[in-house]
């Protein structure tokens, strides 16, 4: 088994358990104690998990924020699978809007050269992006966050309030099954609501160590979404939300091969709510 895999493994069992030991992870997944701890060590600075004595536990919240730069470099390979895959949701003609974040960033750099649409976005990195392609790009103007480089505040808002999308790609720090979507910061929360009420389709994309988290500020109810693309084997109290939500899954593989779909290497999709 690949570390990675291995890894994932682990914070499924954490989540689903509500915490592990490290005898009991380590009997599971037939490795040493030693290699158990290394892992958690690793899962705990990239924040999927908490560390407790003799073990782990699932994290229960997103109090801060790392900066862009900082979010840019972690679960790459992860990031770019569910960019490649949600490729596949662009239409011709269409009015699209990008939401700011790391994963909504590779998802332009996978946009299809051949399908004309409009997009627009709160984020001036990935209109830039965009722009390379000589596409028609919408600002919504506001006041740029450093931390995030996300454009928030009254004026941004309004021109949300003015518009309407066909689809929407969607970053999150963190989602729950009861707690819905969450995010630190209030006025990109405020960003994000309009982002779900101004667009006929809403589309998720957020890697493994988003699941199973909160954070400081709701901005959407899982029945909000349409589709959900992530590089998680989404099980347990969180598929059971999303299903009764009517919300689409997708599960993709990694760029290393492995498949985090399903055990004999396939992605999985589960669909509940049409377009």
């Amino acid at each position: 088994m690949l570390p990675a895999e291995r890894k994932r493994k682990i914070v499924d069992t954490v989540v689903d358990r509500d915490g592990c030991s490290v005898a009991e992870l380590s009997e599971m997944l037939d490795v040493s104690k030693a290699t158990i701890r290394r892992d958690l060590s690793d899962l705990e600075d990239e924040g999927r998990i908490e560390r407790s004595h003799g073990g782990a536990l699932p994290v229960r919240t997103v109090a801060s924020e790392q900066s862009y730069s900082q979010r840019g470099v972690q679960n790459l390979d992860a990031k770019r699978a569910i960019a490649a895959r949600a490729s596949e949701e662009f239409h011709e003609r269409q009015v699209v809007f990008f939401d700011a974040g790391t994963t909504t960033m590779e998802v332009a750099r996978e946009v299809p050269p051949d399908v004309e649409f409009i997009a627009a976005t709160n984020f001036p990195e990935l209109a830039l992006e965009l722009a390379d392609d000589e596409r028609d790009v919408k600002l919504t103007g506001g006041t740029l966050r450093p931390q995030t480089k996300a454009l928030v505040g009254p004026t941004g808002e309004a021109f949300m309030e003015k518009k309407n999308f066909d689809q929407v790609f969607l970053g999150t720090n963190a989602i729950h099954p009861e707690a819905g979507l969450t995010t630190p910061n209030e006025d990109e929360a405020r960003m994000k609501e309009l982002m779900c009420a101004t667009a006929q389709r809403v589309v998720v994309v957020a890697d493994a160590s988003k699941l199973g988290r909160t954070s400081f500020v709701r901005f959407a109810d899982l029945e909000t979404l349409d589709l959900l693309i992530t590089d998680a084997v989404v099980e347990g109290e969180m598929r059971e939300a999303f299903e009764t939500a009517g919300v689409d899954i997708v599960s993709v593989s990694t760029n290393d091969g492995e498949s985090v779909g399903s055990d004999d290497g396939e992605s999985v999709s589960t669909d509940h709510k049409s377009d």
